[in-house]
Parts: structure tokens; C-alpha cells; sequence
């Protein structure tokens, strides 16, 4: 890799000297656009809307519309005298705990890189992010521009994420989420159930980009082939018309994700639940209690005696009627 900047971390009275290198890279395949007839590059030319003629980078200048539609020009010594960052300084401004960041607003992540000399600092401050599950608030300069990012800690390594500022966040604006919605107890736990079927630990090199591999190959077998399309495959059956209500089609998610014994489980619980809340008063099952340890040893002894009353009163009776015959 190969670093794009350098500067410093600072915090407090602590200067680490660090080189930043950009962690991601987009590997998309890329098309150019060409002549369908012969497969000559397409070039695009700069013209004027207004003449027509075509013009050269020296000529152009920088230009905004207002709402109005008044086109405001600015050129380079406007430029200049705008203020410009060009620090080589990253300042902490305040150290954060990491639940409040919204992933909505994190941008660009870059790698820092401490030099030897800064090894021990470098190694300090990753600590302190990782052990008080925090992330530096800082201000940076990048290509003449101050930004907002944050300082956060990915394995041995401190990883600066550039951030949108607030306003470039937009609010969601849905009128249809104010609707009332009313969901049925079997929903809700096939949902879950679906939930628990496809639940499992975030291991990301499990996944790859379908697309662009879909799209290599069909470039190499173009290329062995003479320019020629493989033959297409058969469309798997779609059997979406026959999910006649959402329950359904939760109940079949299940199944597909290998879940048919928590689908019955909680198909079970649900009916349960929802025939107890539909019933009415009179008709919902009584909750039995079971009786105390203590209640159930007095009442067998209680049935105990009563046993023991009746044999003697038996055998009494019994002695009396054989008495009665000797006499």
C-alpha cells in the first residue's frame, strides 16, 4: 500500500506520527463504452451548451446556480482566498463511547500507520480506545479540507473513518409508518422463529459478490468461445402466488432455512397465545394452583385416618355378628 498522507495524532500533549493509508478499494468490473460496429472507444467531448464549441480545461471555471436560477462564477484567486486546512495534524477533540455513532453518518475508512518511533503512543492510545470502549472524536485536514472522523480500534490496528457532517444526513420521511398496523401472535412468533432459523455469528469471508463473479464468468466464456452466449438457464419456479397471506409465507421461510421443528414449535405457542387472548372471559382456561407441599402431606394424612376409622369399624361389627351366632 501506499500512504496518501502524513501527519500526526494529537492528543493532549501526546504526538504520534502516523501515515495514512486508504482500507478500502472498489472492485467492481468496469466497462468501457464503445462502437457497437467496430469497438472503437467512445470519447467524450467538452462543448459549451451555449456556442456549441468545445473547450479546453484552461477555459473552464467553476460555476453555481442558484435557486433562482442565477449562475454565480467563481474562479481561481475566489478559490484562494477561501480558508483552507492544510494541517498535517489530526486533533482529538473528545473521546466518545461507541454506542452513540450512528453508522448513518461514518464515511471513508483509512489505516494508520505509526512510525518506529511513535510504536509505544500508537500503542497507548489503542489501548485506552479499546479498553474504555470509546472512539476519538477528531478533526482532520484531507485534500484541503477539514472534516470530522473518528479513531477507532479494528484488531492491532487504529482506523480513522472520515464522517458526513449532520446536515448531509436526511431525514426519514415516510407518512405510511403512521399508519396502524395490527400483528397477529402466529405472525410475530413465525417471524421469530424465521429469526432464530437464520441467526448465526457475522462471519464476513463466508460471502462473496455473486454479480461480479456472474460477470467474469460470462466474460471468459465469451472470450473461449468466440464472442458467443452461454445457453441461458432455466428460471426457477416461482411460487409466490401461492402465499396467499404473510403468515404463510413466514411459515415456508422457515421451512427453506432448514427450521420445519421451531416453525411447529412456535406455530404451536402462537395458536396457543391466540386462542387465549380471542376467548372470551368466561371461556379462558382457569390457571390451576398446585397445592403446597405441607397441604398435600395434611390431606393424605386426613385420608389416612379416614381409612383407619372405617377398617376398625368394619372388624367391630364383624366381632359383634360372630358373637351373636355363638350365642
Amino acid at each position: 500500500m501506499r500512504a496518501i498522507w502524513n501527519g500526526a495524532v494529537s492528543f493532549g500533549l501526546v504526538n504520534v506520527p502516523v501515515r495514512l493509508y486508504a482500507a478500502t478499494s472498489n472492485h467492481d468490473i468496469r466497462f468501457h463504452q464503445v462502437h457497437e460496429v467496430d469497438g472503437g472507444r467512445i470519447r467524450q467531448k467538452r462543448t459549451c451548451s451555449v456556442c456549441g464549441e468545445e473547450v479546453a480545461y484552461s477555459e473552464i471555471a467553476k460555476g453555481y446556480e442558484t435557486d433562482d436560477g442565477q449562475l454565480i462564477m467563481l474562479d481561481d484567486d475566489d478559490l484562494a482566498s477561501l480558508p483552507t486546512a492544510s494541517g498535517h495534524e489530526i486533533d482529538v477533540v473528545q473521546f466518545v463511547p461507541a454506542e452513540q455513532v450512528d453508522a448513518l453518518l461514518l464515511d471513508k475508512s483509512y489505516y494508520l500507520e505509526p512510525e518506529n518511533k511513535a510504536l509505544k503512543p500508537y500503542s497507548l492510545l489503542r489501548e485506552a480506545l479499546r479498553d474504555t470502549d470509546r472512539m476519538a472524536l477528531v478533526k482532520v485536514a484531507l485534500r484541503q479540507r477539514e472534516t470530522l472522523a473518528l479513531l477507532r480500534v479494528r484488531g492491532e490496528t487504529i482506523v480513522l473513518q472520515t464522517m458526513l457532517w449532520p446536515d448531509e444526513i436526511r431525514d426519514a420521511d415516510f407518512p405510511v409508518l403512521e399508519g396502524d398496523v395490527e400483528l397477529r401472535p402466529q405472525e410475530k412468533a413465525m417471524a421469530q422463529s424465521l429469526v432464530d432459523s437464520l441467526s448465526g455469528d457475522f462471519e464476513v469471508d463466508e460471502f462473496e459478490d455473486d454479480y461480479r463473479k456472474a460477470v467474469g464468468e460470462l466474460i471468459e466464456y465469451k472470450r473461449e468461445h468466440g464472442g458467443k452466449r452461454p445457453a441461458p438457464q432455466p428460471a426457477a419456479e416461482d411460487d409466490a402466488d401461492d402465499m396467499t397471506d404473510l403468515l404463510t409465507a413466514l411459515r415456508r421461510s422457515v421451512e427453506a432455512a432448514g427450521g420445519k421443528a421451531a416453525d411447529t414449535s412456535s406455530e404451536e405457542k402462537a395458536d396457543q397465545a391466540e386462542k387465549t387472548e380471542e376467548a372470551p372471559a368466561d371461556e379462558k382456561p382457569k390457571t390451576s394452583r398446585k397445592k403446597s407441599t405441607a397441604a398435600k402431606k395434611d390431606d393424605d394424612s386426613s385420608s389416612g385416618t379416614k381409612k383407619s376409622s372405617t377398617t376398625r369399624s368394619r372388624r367391630k361389627k364383624s366381632d359383634d355378628e360372630k358373637e351373636e351366632k355363638a350365642s
